[in-house]
């Protein structure tokens, strides 16, 4: 290869060797004592590639290199760094009516499907950068000179899904007469004859990519690029962030960024915890920047807001990832109306300029109570109807025996009916609930501990029609509240004669599954258009679960919002000594078409009265109270009353495109294990990284804990 004992800065020229394998003449300059190969800068790249986990998992060389490939890889790389900029954009020529025919442009995008007609006329798809559209790019070895037919001959060679800078001249293209398929717009009225190409990566050929190709998440990256509703859905979420930004700019809001490393504090949900290299410390995630917003309250910043990236350990679902984005806001000197009279002027211009969709405001409001017991869900989606009645004064003892094991139960009822043509409506019913009742979701229903449901169903071809196990009373009751028809569904259910707490009952979930599999037999036309609702008047404390420890107080009462939430009236103030369970929240949830989007309150702006909370309430120690020492001096210096909100963007434009998860709106979401598949976190912990945070591994019965 090289002479040993020339001069230093040597030029050297690969070999003919490499030139007779059509790679250009590569210059490498020396300026090591020693003229030879460098090979101790060579020998940490031979280890990596000797070692395939060690480098992209080994898919991209699994072999030790010699020096002749070394050179042909530093080759292939120094062709790309320099390329022609862009002078039009393909999805510019796209809206052009008449664009300049004969002008040399240059094009960037990645090559699509080819035709090869001949030995020297090639036609090729070159497909734009946001892959939306492409345009035709012709390739005639005999309409070049000698010195500029390799053009031709590497536009043949390269394969589909290369990313190429493109040089050529515009031509006018008749109309083909073919419709375009996929959802790929092509350019039909101009083409391009090629004069130069130079292509900018290789694309291996171990990477199945056709149409029908579907790529799992650990090839999320290929999901994005094959997939033109992802890359929409992304450029959608962009496009209302811009617009929420600029309407709260224009309502007088900051933009105000608050810290990620923040400290562990029992506000309810689990945390994410950083450890650090000071022994015995560590941070926390923030769960929500709830405490630094209220601290800017008590800042001299009167409205406030971020888009914030929160983070929660808790159990994953559609409607949930461990790490998600909320539109976080605050003002002070304002109470709930003003929150939510905000909340709903940005709705309506979000709903306005992206949906062409119009919102009435106000937004209808409805108490918690009235949610649970009229739909059994604190976000009812209004548009089902189905709404429960109580009736287990009109039932007969023998049957609500029948039906729950539960002592002096309380037993709801709803009905469903079809909304589309069925012939023979009740034996249709009577087979559609023997398919749920044997389905895996509606087992879950018939094993419930407070008791199985109760189904009916109308015909009026039987005594009382299909209600004789009712008796007379009940069933003339049932047939006054819901008009009964044959072919309708009733459904009995009981539960525990206790207030309601939590966000739904057995029956308001019975309701939502039984709606769903009827739109999915094609029995129940699927709800339309957007039903907005404030749920408001939430009891301000709930029962402590083993799910939901709270604050960690021995009072066995956590908050339902946070602990930072204020009594709703004078009254309410009063009720927090004698009996804290009756006490309503100030704080509002907003819920369209059944999905949560966000909630807040009015907070608690008295220092003291917040420590009478934590300690007299809630009952939590002085060592967790101390925690939040933080924000009682922040609201002990004159902290002005205030409130807020903060809406779930992710969950926003998953409602807005209509997607059922959250996962088709965020580029790199969390699985249902909390993973990414791609970049294969979380990763484990290594003993030197175990050294440096002064951890270590503890062995439990079911799992490795730290």
């Amino acid at each position: 290869m090289l002479a040993r004992g020339c001069s230093r800065d040597l030029t050297f020229r690969i070999s003919e060797y490499w030139i007779r394998r059509g790679h250009v003449p590569l210059s490498v300059n020396f300026s090591s004592p020693n003229p030879t190969l460098p090979t101790w800068r060579l020998q940490p790249w031979r280890h990596v590639l000797s070692n395939p986990r060690s480098f992209h998992g080994g898919s991209v060389c699994k072999q030790q290199m010699d020096e002749k490939q070394w050179y042909t890889l530093l080759h292939r790389f120094k062709a790309t760094i320099n390329f022609p900029e862009e002078t039009f954009n393909i999805s510019t020529i796209a809206e052009l009516e008449t664009p300049d025919a004969g002008q040399v442009v240059v094009l960037h995008g990645y090559l699509g499907t080819s035709a090869n007609l001949s030995k020297n006329l090639l036609f090729v798809q070159l497909i734009s950068k946001d892959r939306t559209c492409s345009i035709q790019i012709v390739s005639s070895s005999k309409e070049l000179p000698d010195k500029d037919r390799s053009a031709h001959e590497l536009v043949k060679k390269l394969p589909m899904h290369t990313p190429v800078a493109v040089r050529g001249v515009l031509r006018k293209r008749e109309q083909p007469p073919e419709q375009d398929s996929g959802s790929i717009r092509k350019i039909k009225h101009v083409e391009l004859d090629v004069l130069y190409v130079q292509p900018l990566n290789e694309f291996p050929s171990d990477i199945i990519a056709t149409p029908d190709t579907v790529f799992g998440p650990d090839q999320r990256h290929l999901q994005l690029r094959a997939d033109v509703d992802l890359r929409k859905a992304l450029s959608f979420r962009s496009d209302v962030g811009l617009a929420l930004r600029s309407k709260l700019y224009d309502l007088g809001f900051v933009d105000i960024e608050t810290p990620l490393l923040f400290k562990s504090t029992p506000e309810g949900a689990r945390e994410f915890i950083v450890p650090t290299r000071r022994k015995g410390f560590a941070y926390a995630l923030p769960q929500s920047p709830q405490q630094f917003k209220q601290i800017l309250m008590g800042s001299g910043i009167p409205k406030y807001y971020q888009f914030a990236r929160c983070f929660r350990d808790e159990d994953l679902r559609a409607d949930r990832q461990p790490e998600f984005t909320q539109l976080d806001m605050e003002m002070s000197f304002v109470g709930a109306d003003q929150v939510m009279h905000i909340i709903e002027e940005l709705i309506r211009s979000l709903w306005s300029t992206f949906l062409k969709s119009g919102l009435a405001c106000p937004f209808p409001r409805m108490s918690y109570r009235e949610a649970m017991a009229s739909y059994g869900s604190d976000k009812p989606d209004t548009r089902l109807g189905m709404q429960t009645s109580r009736i287990d004064y009109l039932l007969p003892g023998d049957l609500i025996s029948k039906i729950s094991p539960l002592q002096a139960p309380i037993v709801e009822s709803l009905m469903l009916r079809f909304n589309q043509s069925v012939p023979d409506a009740s034996s249709t019913m009577q087979q559609f609930v023997a398919n749920f009742l044997d389905s895996a979701e509606g087992t879950a229903f018939v094993n419930n501990p407070d008791g199985c449901p109760g189904i009916f169903v109308i015909d009026s071809g039987k005594p009382l029609q299909g209600l004789q196990a009712l008796g007379f009373e009940a069933a003339e009751r049932v047939e006054e509240i819901y008009q009964i028809e044959d072919g309708d569904l009733i459904v009995l259910q009981a539960r525990q004669d206790l207030p309601f707490s939590g966000g739904s009952t057995t029956l308001g979930n019975l309701r939502l599954a039984l709606h769903a599999a009827a739109v999915r037999q094609g029995l129940v036309k699927p709800p339309i258009g957007f039903a907005p609702l404030w749920v408001i008047d939430f009891p301000l404390f709930s029962p402590t679960t083993q799910d939901e420890p709270g604050q960690g107080g021995s009072a066995g009462l956590t908050a339902t919002h946070h602990p930072f939430t204020s009594p709703k009236s004078a009254g309410d103030v009063d009720l927090l000594a004698v009996d804290p369970r009756k006490v309503i929240g100030d704080h509002y949830d907003l819920v369209i078409n059944g999905v949560e989007l966000g909630g807040g309150s009015r907070r608690i702006h008295s220092a003291e009265m917040q420590e009478f909370v934590m300690r007299q309430v809630l009952k939590m120690s002085p060592e967790r109270v101390a925690e939040f020492s933080h924000l009682l001096d922040v609201l002990r210096a004159g902290c002005p009353p205030h409130a807020g909100i903060a809406l779930g963007f992710d969950r926003l434009i998953t409602l807005m495109l209509g997607k059922s998860s959250m996962r088709e709106v965020i580029a790199f979401p969390k699985t249902g294990k909390g993973e990414d598949a791609l970049v294969k976190s979380p990763g484990p912990l290594t003993d030197e990284i175990l050294k440096t945070h002064f951890l270590h591994l503890r062995a439990s019965d079911d799992q490795s804990s730290m």
